[in-house]
């Protein structure tokens, strides 16, 4: 590992309402924001009962510009409304990382 430079993480984990009629749209539209955004590094998501969707930032500031981004707060709201029964959001520090990849 060279040249690692620590980062953060944002595990957003979640279960669903029964309605989630716009949900997809938005959270595509979220994502793609979220690219154009200053200091976002990635971003990887999975769901099933529970959804897990995990976003990769620079610091704590671009984490906190995210959050406090218009379109976001009122995709925010939507979930709150209308999209979640539950989430839990939990923001760490990356210090180390490693991966295997198979050819």
């Amino acid at each position: 590992m060279k040249n690692f430079k620590p980062y953060y993480a944002v595990i957003f984990t979640s279960t669903q309402s029964q309605d989630i009629d716009g949900y997809s749209e938005m959270a595509e539209k979220m994502e793609n924001l979220a690219k154009q955004q200053t200091g976002f590094i990635g971003i990887d998501s999975a769901r099933d009962d529970v959804g897990i969707t995990v976003s990769y930032w620079e610091s704590l500031e671009a984490i906190k510009n995210w959050k406090a981004n218009t379109e976001h707060l009122l995709a925010q709201q939507k979930g709150r409304e209308q999209w979640y029964n539950w989430y839990n959001v939990k923001i760490c520090k990356v210090e180390r990382e490693y991966e295997f990849k198979l050819d």
